[in-house]
């Protein structure tokens, strides 16, 4: 990552590891991915890296791939792939918790110079039935945690939670039906959806840029959201919330 926005407050991308489990797929950039001038949106980045993270789970063998919640996702671009390119994504464990794990990521096109971004996931595994956190399963290490190479992380959350008194403008954002997923949750990819309308509005998104999106609470289907944008020197901050006060996610944006 490159200066323009604090790195003690986004975190570290760690390198690919030497040793340990990393998998990789293919996939070619689609219209459904493609901003209007043909680069790939956040949204479908997103996209892109839950659903990876979804299939190495399943070919690892887990018992519940789907028992995982993203907290947090950092998405560092170099360079935006572009429509038809062919990318090619990798992920690996990239530290461990007593209810969580965080998993790296690194998406790269073909071409050598071309597009690219790195990003991370703090994964929270959770009980479905409860949708409360539980530990991590017994053998998570065993199948994930070699690439790791004994890098323990923390949970919390770096952004406030609030935005500044008075301070920003408040959009009405509307959810549909198809924003929810299998969990009754609204989709990682909408909140996504949500910071690029955002930048898109603003003219702001360009490479390279650093996206840091945090989750706080779910949206239910009966509820209307509301976005708190506030303009800052690098970009834009954004809170996420219910019209009754509930925040459920906070992003910060910018340029490096």
């Amino acid at each position: 990552m490159t200066d323009g926005l604090a790195n003690d407050v986004f975190g570290e991308l760690v390198e690919r590891p030497v040793t340990g489990r990393v998998f990789e797929a293919r996939r070619r950039v689609r219209l459904g991915d493609s901003s209007p001038h043909g680069r790939l949106r956040l949204d479908a980045a997103a996209r892109y890296l839950q659903d990876i993270a979804n299939d190495d789970s399943r070919d690892a063998g887990s018992p519940n791939p789907t028992a995982w919640v993203a907290r947090r996702t950092l998405i560092h671009v170099e360079h935006f792939p572009v429509y038809l390119d062919m990318v090619t994504s990798s992920t690996w464990c990239s530290g461990l918790g007593p209810r969580w794990a965080e998993r790296r990521y690194s998406v790269v096109v073909d071409d050598p110079g071309a597009g690219r971004l790195e990003a991370s996931t703090l994964w929270v595994h959770i009980d479905i039935a409860t949708m409360k956190p539980i530990p991590v399963p017994a053998d998570f290490a065993d199948q994930f945690g070699a690439a790791a190479g004994g890098r323990m992380v923390k949970a919390r959350q770096h952004l406030p939670s609030r935005p500044p008194d008075g301070a920003g403008t408040v959009t009405a954002w509307p959810v549909r039906f198809a924003d929810f997923d299998v969990l009754g949750h609204v989709n990682n990819a909408v909140y996504w959806a949500i910071v690029e309308e955002h930048l898109a509005a603003r003219r702001l998104v360009s490479s390279p840029m650093t996206v840091l999106l945090e989750h706080h609470d779910g949206i239910d289907p009966s509820e209307e959201v509301v976005v708190t944008s506030v303009d800052t020197a690098a970009g834009v901050d954004l809170w996420v919330a219910t019209t009754g006060g509930k925040v459920t996610a906070v992003a910060r944006a910018g340029a490096g």
